[in-house]
């Protein structure tokens, strides 16, 4: 018998710490030290669990990268004492943040699985119970010793992702989220089945780094049929910009018109980075592939290849806050760092 996995479970707000006021019907967030009394379930988990709050708990819409560095600091504080952990968080912005953690954590050997809920805890049909053990569990996995899984998760609906990997796909179903490009890591059924092949190996020989210097000086723009020059050339000649998303068409494919090439091609020039990345939930840019992308491919555009919005949101933010060589930028963000990409 091994040592018991040690976990910690840090609360950041969102529907699974809420509780219903049966007498009011409002919600409110519960106490996470009773949770053992609201959870017996959890008693029975081969691992001691302890909790940690955001003081005050904060909902998933105002998530932000102040907040992504709270979180951060709170698991660097802990790395050496934890053998896992689990952040619970609202479901709207779960998949930015797992995906802001994956790039703050440099050779991370532990695991980190955010989880939240469709339906508050106490609710008679919630979905929160079994998304908190069954993460709690995947945490606290261990072979030979050592965490199972190194990486940062996102655990919900009977299944483990990737956390860079993922998109909500659903405000109101069960399955909130999928993970298009990318297999999920386990599925948790009669038995949990862990998909080995796919799991992120770490380098255990390099030093747990966390990098907190995130630059949220970018853009995203979604392409729509009919979009106009005034618009484009508004949000591209944002002052202070540094990058911006352009959500694509199909396999990377945009506007040959003049007026769209010379925005692009201008901004190039300046110095702000340009990434394609496709506006479909599934697959991944082809740049000249087609005639409709070869432009873009000679201006200089990052290649998005299949990484998600939410993925490359995050990854701006940490390679223009790590100030990272201009010259090496292109090259450097089209290389999968935490398997965010193929």
């Amino acid at each position: 018998m091994g040592k018991r996995s040690d976990i910690l479970l840090i609360y950041t707000g969102g529907t699974i710490g809420m509780i219903k006021d049966y007498k009011t019907g409002a919600l409110r967030a519960f106490d996470f030290d009773k949770l053992l009394k609201r959870i017996p379930e959890l008693s029975h988990l081969d691992c001691n669990i302890k909790t940690v709050s955001f003081r005050k708990p904060i909902d998933s819409s105002d998530m932000n990268p102040g907040y992504w560095i709270q979180i951060a600091e709170i698991i660097e504080d802990n790395y050496t004492t934890f053998d896992g952990f689990v952040v619970l968080h609202g479901s709207d912005t779960m998949s930015y943040t797992g995906a802001a953690l994956s790039f703050m954590f440099e050779n991370l050997a532990k695991p980190v699985i955010l989880t939240g809920s469709q339906l508050p805890i106490g609710d008679l049909r919630t979905d929160a119970k079994e998304n908190l053990i069954t993460s709690i569990q995947i945490a606290a996995l261990k072979e030979k010793g050592r965490p199972k899984v190194t990486e940062v998760c996102l655990y919900f609906e009977y299944k483990l992702y990737r956390a860079n990997r993922t998109t909500k796909i659903n405000a109101e179903h069960f399955e909130a989220f999928d993970s298009l490009n990318y297999p999920s890591l386990a599925e948790s059924g009669v038995h949990l089945k862990i998909n080995e092949e796919y799991l992120l190996k770490p380098n255990r020989r390099k030093k747990f780094q966390v990098h907190k210097k995130l630059d949220n000086n970018i853009a995203v723009v979604k392409l729509y049929p009919g979009i106009n020059e005034a618009v484009l050339s508004g949000i591209f000649n944002t002052p202070g910009l540094k990058a911006v998303i352009v959500e694509t068409y199909g396999a990377g494919n945009a506007p040959t018109e003049d007026w769209f090439c010379r925005i692009v091609e201008d901004t190039v020039k300046k110095g702000i980075f340009v990434v394609n990345v496709t506006q479909c939930s599934g697959g991944s840019v082809l740049m000249g592939k087609y005639e409709a992308s070869t432009h873009l491919q000679k201006l200089g555009v990052i290649n998005g290849k299949d990484i998600t919005s939410e993925a490359a949101i995050a990854k701006l933010m940490y390679l223009l806050g790590g100030e990272t060589n201009k010259k090496a930028f292109k090259t450097v963000f089209e290389t999968p760092l935490r398997g965010e990409i193929r």
